[in-house]
């Protein structure tokens, strides 16, 4: 079975448990000619993949319903996959989404590690610091590196712990994050383990 996340920038591929990638911009993919299950939030992409027939878009075979019209779909696919929990998605921007027995409860975006830092960096250069995943977030930071790194992250861990559900964290940057939440399930192919279980429960292959 060939899956593929497509994002903004790449096609995220995972076939026999082996993970690659293509360029968004330069990537052909007529060139494939087996069955491929995907998602897409690349509206450009999206309108190549809707002439090929051996594409096929798995957003067809979810009940919308439980979601709004703008949510993008690998938040949709992720939220399909947990019962209940909270799912923190590292990425070039972090979404967070609560799942209540079986059922999309609403969620938030806040800005990835590279936007935020950049944010800093756009308000003065003197801010330019990595961010400190080794912070002690229960002692108030006396430099302005951890003072960075407190505000960005202690703010986001309070919020998703405040909601009080076991934590699931996906994405790019799911291993940094894994430092200020480390009682989360921390899963990288969170998103393929969902797509596979909705191709399954469409019989679709």
């Amino acid at each position: 079975m060939l899956l593929c996340d497509i994002g903004n920038t790449s096609y995220h591929f995972l076939q026999n448990e082996e993970e690659y990638k293509k360029d968004a911009k330069t990537f052909d993919p007529s060139s494939i000619k087996e069955k491929v299950f995907y998602i897409c939030v690349n509206p450009a992409v999206k309108l190549l993949l809707e002439k090929l027939d051996n594409w096929i878009n798995i957003a067809a075979f979810i009940d919308m319903r439980n979601y709004y019209e703008t949510m993008g779909i690998d938040r949709i696919v992720a939220c399909e996959y947990i019962h209940d929990g909270v799912i923190v998605d590292v990425g070039s921007a972090i979404t967070v989404d609560l799942v209540k027995a079986g059922l999309f409860e609403g969620g938030f975006i806040y800005p990835g590690i590279k936007a935020m830092s950049q944010t800093y960096k756009n308000i003065s250069s003197a801010l330019d610091y990595a961010f400190n995943f080794e912070l002690d977030l229960g002692k108030m930071p006396k430099n302005s590196a951890d003072a960075l790194s407190y505000g960005y992250i202690k703010t986001l861990v309070c919020e998703v712990n405040s909601l009080g559900l076991e934590v699931h964290l996906t994405g790019g940057d799911a291993k940094k994050f894994a430092k200020v939440f480390p009682n989360a399930k921390v899963d990288e192919r969170l998103i393929f383990k969902s797509m596979k279980q909705i191709i399954k429960k469409a019989k679709l292959c």
